[in-house]
């Protein structure tokens, strides 16, 4: 026993188990370490599971909301022009209801003329010519083709 009472106060033992007891220290810090290090890591990733969560639930209505808006602007646009479409036949009736402007579209556009006022109808030569190469045109009247094409279809 003496021998053992002897290694158990010898300073190799003494420095042999202070390294035992050192090392396992260091041992049980590291593993706090560990854990401290894994727990962050796993907040780390839950934190990253819950942003791409709202992300993904976030980016459909985003979307969503990105295109009516732009729905909006175009039926707002359409609008604005059916307002001012609005506008001009509102103009143009009330041009309508004056006899005298519905006159003057009547001689100009087709024509007419007043009893005792004789008609003349002046072609320009040079669209006469250019008109001949078209199919369907003749030098007579647009009226008389017309007339032309109604006996035809009387015949058959």
């Amino acid at each position: 026993m003496a021998g053992k009472d002897r290694d158990r106060f010898s300073t190799a033992t003494r420095l042999r188990l202070l390294g035992e007891q050192t090392a396992a220290r260091v041992y049980r810090s590291q593993n706090r370490r560990q854990a401290r290090r894994s727990r962050l890591t796993g907040r780390a990733a839950f934190l990253a599971l819950v942003v791409c969560s709202m992300v993904v639930a976030l980016a459909y209505p985003m979307r969503q909301y990105v295109s009516q808006r732009d729905e909006i602007a175009d039926q707002e646009r359409l609008s604005q022009e059916a307002r001012e479409r609005t506008e001009e036949l509102r103009d143009e009736k009330a041009r309508l209801m004056d006899d005298a402007y519905v006159r003057r579209l009547a001689r100009e556009h087709l024509h007419y003329v007043l009893p005792g006022e004789t008609g003349f109808t002046v072609i320009d030569p040079g669209a006469a010519e250019d008109r001949r190469g078209e199919p369907g045109t003749t030098d007579r009247a647009w009226h008389s083709n017309l007339w032309d094409g109604v006996d035809t279809a009387d015949r058959d």
